[in-house]
């Protein structure tokens, strides 16, 4: 039993490190998923147990349901859902096979007559959703929830049919941006990483880039947030970093940033780690289980990117 009135541990201690905030944080709050995922990230675990995880939000369809992108709720089948599943299946190398020739069966089952994907498939109709997602009867394809997973596809070398009328809605949705937001962009340079054509795909970027820089889409000086518009639509308070738009410093996003914007920027993400050794969420924040369920999300990413530009996390 530890003697009353003990030093506490001192802040360079492992316990104290980043890693070790953020470890007690997702053992506290985080949902399975989440916690097999750090494992696997930082704590030398098992890809199968993150797999085994993921299959809980798997649906007869193919497609992923049950909160699994924690804004929409319900058991349904959601294009936003199963992009985000095809995302962890790639963090651990399992992107591939049969798996994920049956998720795009599903794929195919829910697109829009230009072979895009929805934003919100209409069968949410009836279940909790964020406000700010519009659930239609009719919804167009939608850059946002196609791009990531046609660039996840490409990326893992995963050939099927969907994906050359998808390809081609990507291409035209980027290469036709004039304005945009900055999950829109997020959305495009995720395409733009992986699709095959490379010179073409490295033009899209550099106009992208200048885009978000003329139109001031990334806080560049974290000390003055107020400088630089929140997107309509977004909480207030709501800005993107240049480390929200390149992850990692092979990102084509990277060159759209100084080194000093860029290592301002992974500063201020050190430092928003909060007291209980979580990062918080900056968008709106809608109901309590949502917000318990994405801050450990973040709280990944964040640790991920610190670690892929080489900041020491613990």
């Amino acid at each position: 039993m530890a003697e009353t009135g003990a030093s506490p541990l001192p802040s360079s201690s492992p316990a104290h490190t980043p890693l070790a905030r953020a470890e007690q944080f997702l053992w506290l709050t985080a949902r399975v998923l989440e916690q097999r995922r750090f494992a696997y990230y930082f704590l030398d675990g098992e890809a199968d147990a993150v797999e085994t995880a993921l299959a809980a939000y798997r649906n007869a369809d193919e497609g992923y349901g049950h909160g699994l992108e924690p804004d929409l709720r319900g058991p349904v089948s959601q294009p936003l859902h199963t992009g985000h599943a095809l995302r962890v299946l790639d963090s651990i190398g399992r992107c591939g096979g049969q798996r994920v020739e049956r998720v795009c069966r599903y794929l195919t089952s829910v697109s829009t007559p230009d072979g895009a994907l929805p934003a919100v498939h209409p069968s949410q109709h009836g279940y909790p959703a964020a406000p700010f997602v519009p659930i239609v009867d009719d919804p167009p394809g939608d850059l946002l929830a196609t791009g990531p997973v046609v660039g996840l596809l490409h990326r893992n070398q995963v050939w099927h049919a969907w994906l050359f009328r998808a390809t081609d809605f990507c291409w035209q949705a980027v290469e036709s941006l004039k304005k945009s937001h900055p999950y829109e962009v997020h959305a495009a340079v995720a395409f733009l990483e992986s699709v095959p054509d490379r010179p073409r795909a490295q033009a899209a970027a550099d106009r992208l880039g200048r885009l978000v820089r003329d139109h001031r889409l990334a806080t560049l000086d974290p000390g003055r947030p107020n400088d630089y518009p929140v997107a309509a639509g977004y909480a207030p308070g709501e800005h993107h970093y240049p480390h929200d738009f390149a992850r990692t410093p092979e990102s084509l996003a990277r060159a759209w940033f100084t080194d000093e914007e860029i290592a301002r920027s992974l500063d201020f993400l050190e430092s928003e780690q909060t007291e209980d050794g979580g990062w918080p969420i900056r968008w709106r924040q809608w109901a309590p289980s949502t917000a318990m369920e994405s801050r450990p999300i973040v709280t990944i990413e964040a640790l991920r990117t610190l670690r892929a530009y080489g900041r020491p996390i613990g």
